[in-house]
């Protein structure tokens, strides 16, 4: 019913105003939210996120869920080339190994040149390349910035950034589109809090499985809700993309 750029506003006006209400039950002052030290970055980081969400909404609107979820799994591979030139730091030829390795999982999810490779094969791709960009400068900001003050400036940036697009294809919105905005803002904002809660408790390798999990989830939905059944290709290079996560996980737990 609405384009994949409407769908990403409703979602940071749903988490905004969850944020809100989060904020007011914490008693947590605007005043003392929007103190950083570096105003720059937290302008700017959220326009990442507003193009990873918009890639991923765009190739959802004509990929299988489970295919442009798997796909969108290689953002740690991602992350990994980007800390070389961004954050300064040492990549092996072991961890560059597990990039190419994973790419060669999304190429055989996508097969080029097959019935499912199109224009929108791609969009999982960019919408990783964009969140690994946005990981990395959460990285470069929690060195200095805290937790709330950072998901304060992630909401309210995210609104601000969608805002400047969402005229160009802008639809009158229904109310049940309206509740649909809200909830997935409330989902955005509960899923931000546990992983936050949960890498104050554990290390990212312990916590790595569980996120790969994602993808039995939209296997499952997606046979449910859309019929989809997730072709062979999808699950071998799935397999290839977590293989090459888990050990870029293991390369760096190691070298700790």
């Amino acid at each position: 019913d609405l384009h994949a750029i409407q769908l990403v506003w409703g979602y940071f006006v749903g988490i905004n105003l969850t944020l809100w209400i989060f904020f007011f039950l914490k008693g947590e002052k605007l005043s003392k939210l929007r103190t950083t030290d570096r105003p720059i970055l937290q302008i700017f980081r959220p326009a990442f996120l507003v193009c990873s969400i918009s890639s991923l909404f765009v190739g959802l609107t004509y990929l299988p869920i489970a295919e442009a979820t798997a796909i969108g799994f290689v953002a740690p591979l991602f992350i990994t080339a980007f800390s070389v030139p961004i954050l300064k730091e040492k990549v092996d030829i072991h961890r560059w190994g597990a990039v190419v390795f994973g790419l060669i999982g999304v190429i055989i999810i996508v097969r080029p040149g097959g019935n499912f490779w199109h224009f929108a094969s791609i969009m999982p791709l960019l919408g990783a390349l964009f969140f690994a960009i946005f990981q990395i400068l959460t990285r470069l900001l929690s060195e200095t910035e805290k937790t709330l003050t950072t998901l304060f400036y992630t909401g309210l940036g995210g609104l601000g950034w969608s805002s400047l697009i969402v005229p160009f294809v802008w639809v009158v919105p229904s109310q049940i589109h309206i509740l649909v905005f809200f909830a997935t803002g409330a989902l955005g904002v509960l899923a931000h809090l546990c992983m936050i809660s949960a890498f104050d408790r554990a290390e990212a390798s312990l916590l790595a499985p569980y996120n790969y999990t994602k993808l039995l989830w939209v296997a499952v939905f997606g046979y449910s809700i859309f019929g989809d059944i997730p072709s062979i290709e999808m699950w071998i290079g799935a397999g290839i993309i977590v293989s090459a996560g888990f050990y870029v996980l293991y390369r760096e737990k190691k070298h700790r």
